[in-house]
């Protein structure tokens, strides 16, 4: 049975929940832990990793929060569904696969070739 829009609204409602708190957990341990000063490069070094890893995923989180609260937004003002480039209706298949999808197969991977 094919998904709703309904039940595709309620996943992207949960995911935004997850999402936001995945987002504050990394967030405030990217804020609470300094680098650079521990006595070793070793143990420096790891703490740099760490950072610098905690920092691209806390990007990552921010961006995929950004894009749902995008599509939750498009539910409040009709869009939901529309492509954002030849605003054709998005296959259900494809939001049901993503369901913050912005573009039609046919556009996204137009876009993905200029890149």
């Amino acid at each position: 049975m094919p998904v709703t829009y309904e039940e595709l609204q309620q996943q992207l409602l949960q995911k935004e929940v997850e999402l936001k708190s995945q987002l504050e957990d990394v967030q405030s341990s990217v804020r609470e832990e300094g680098v650079g000063y521990s006595n070793h490069m070793a143990d420096a070094g790891s703490e740099v990793f760490e950072q610098a890893r905690d920092v691209s995923l806390a990007r990552t989180l921010k961006r995929s929060f950004e894009d749902v609260t995008r599509a939750l937004n498009k539910f409040e003002d009709g869009t939901y569904g529309l492509c954002e480039s030849c605003g054709t209706v998005i296959e259900l298949a494809r939001l049901e696969a993503l369901p913050s999808a912005r573009y039609c197969m046919r556009c996204q991977t137009r876009l993905e070739g200029k890149r």
